[in-house]
């Protein structure tokens, strides 16, 4: 078996700024979506209106609900735990009318992060 001569090439510049790069993408991702700590669990809301707008997606659903105090916008569920609870993308259509309670957001006007969710007559819890 003949020697191996095994070359340790040294760290480039280059490297160590793709690799901070790429370590600064990754944290503005986390940052993006938030914990769930920035809401205020003590102060329980209930809100009623119509559904202004959805989204069906990762890391989890939102609404716009347009209610008779103004538009909130509401974090729900991850959609499979949605689907898994009975609730489905078609029940949140806009125009819809819904009862959402869960908690206001402690820093950020008009956000909540929804518990259980009323359409159609049909509670769903989300947590």
């Amino acid at each position: 078996m003949a020697d191996r001569k095994i070359t340790v090439r040294p760290v480039t510049r280059r490297a160590v700024l793709a690799v901070a790069a790429a370590s600064l993408v990754g944290a503005k991702a986390a940052q993006a979506h938030h914990g769930w700590s920035g809401f205020d669990s003590g102060q329980v809301l209930r809100l009623n209106g119509r559904i202004a707008a959805m989204t069906f997606d990762n890391p989890h659903g939102e609404l716009r609900l347009t209610t008779a105090g103004g538009e909130w916008s509401i974090e729900l569920a991850p959609p499979s735990r949605m689907v898994a609870r009975g609730l489905s993308r078609e029940m949140l259509a806009v125009g819809t009318e819904a009862t959402v309670e869960g908690y206001p957001h402690r820093q950020t006007a008009r956000l909540m992060r929804a518990e259980r969710i009323v359409v159609a007559g049909q509670t769903t819890e989300l947590r």
